[in-house]
């Protein structure tokens, strides 16, 4: 299939554009693309994109915008910059922000921590961390929603994991036994 703009190239790009409620398809090839991305990028950027979403339906709130201009202690990003640009310096960031950062992706993922994909090579405990807490998740969703047989069962899945999880840890053993 050929571009759907210059039509001499093979399309390996495609879009689906909804503009008005109405829906199409664009068959791009790179060069093509990457000129639609900076297009896009001009009328509208990751930053504004965010910015947007940082004050979208704020309530004004002391706690929720810094009451002056906190910055990164590694790299001197300010939150308003933060705010401009879209993207934070450096990994302290996360930490020195996180106080105006965890309600901005509760906003945008209704979640504000990641619930994703894990690397190939992970620990057992770790991965056993993993799935207790996403067992957690489920029967808080399952609570909200008024499942409650389904919030039972899992809330025995999760008395499993921590049983198991117990019997191969002795540190646990001891403190279990302590109680």
């Amino acid at each position: 299939m050929l571009c759907d703009i210059c039509g001499k190239n093979l399309a390996t790009v495609h879009l689906t554009e909804i503009i008005d409620e109405q829906m199409n398809e664009l068959h791009l090839c790179e060069e093509c693309a990457a000129h639609k991305s900076e297009q896009m990028e001009t009328q509208f950027g990751l930053s504004d994109l965010l910015a947007g979403m940082a004050e979208f339906g704020k309530p004004n709130n002391k706690e929720t915008e810094p009451a002056e201009d906190v910055k990164c202690a590694s790299c001197g990003l300010s939150y308003a910059d933060f705010k401009r640009i879209g993207r934070l310096g450096c990994p302290d960031c996360y930490n020195t922000f996180r106080k105006y950062l965890v309600p901005l992706l509760k906003r945008i993922h209704g979640l504000s921590q990641h619930f994703g994909k894990s690397p190939l090579k992970i620990t057992k405990g770790t991965k056993k961390k993993i799935d207790s807490q996403d067992l957690r998740n489920k029967l808080q969703k399952a609570v909200e929603a008024e499942a409650f047989e389904e919030a039972a069962r899992i809330r025995d899945q999760i008395k499993e994991l921590e049983k198991k999880q117990a019997q191969n840890n002795p540190d646990t053993k001891e403190q279990n036994e302590v109680k």
